[in-house]
């Protein structure tokens, strides 16, 4: 039974909204208000710009980035995996720009994210194929044996890059 039907009405919104079927398992971790503020938010689009505005020096974020911190996210990116065969993976690097490998040298940190799919859900990695990546920006520095990334993202969803029309 799902832990929401205590709640009527968030349970209603979960089973009524289309997407969040694959996002129940997110909401199974999360209190009442967690969960309802997940339900009401759209993702914040945002871009490598963005995230590049973290100082590399210091650390520290700027106020509009530090105000996505725990937020839903949605940005256009490509998937690195992390080891060289891989074709589907549920930890993984989002990069700005085809070509970016933790090998030869690696992005900045302030330009990798370092994703772990919620419930450990594999994903498809399309090595040449921007896609349009949402999940849960966290402002958290993150060592790993390949590269440093300064954000790490819970991962939802991950779907084929459009570019928007004019």
């Amino acid at each position: 039974m799902h832990r929401f039907v205590r709640y009527p009405i968030l349970a209603l919104l979960i089973a009524a909204l289309p997407g969040l079927a694959s996002a129940s398992s997110v909401l199974e971790t999360m209190g009442l208000a967690d969960a309802i503020r997940y339900v009401a938010e759209d993702p914040v689009e945002i871009d490598w710009r963005l995230l590049a505005s973290l100082d590399l020096e210091t650390g520290k974020a700027p106020a509009a980035l530090e105000a996505l911190d725990g937020k839903r996210v949605v940005i256009a990116a490509f998937i690195v995996p992390l080891e060289d065969d891989m074709q589907r993976a549920d930890e993984f690097l989002l990069v700005p720009y085809f070509g970016a490998c933790v090998h030869t040298p690696p992005p900045p940190p302030n330009q990798m994210v370092y994703v772990k799919m919620v419930d450990k859900k594999m994903i498809k990695i399309g090595w040449w194929d921007p896609v349009m990546f949402e999940g849960v920006l966290h402002l958290k520095q993150v060592e790993s044996p390949y590269g440093a990334s300064y954000f790490e993202m819970e991962g939802i969803e991950s779907k084929p890059y459009t570019p928007k029309t004019k």
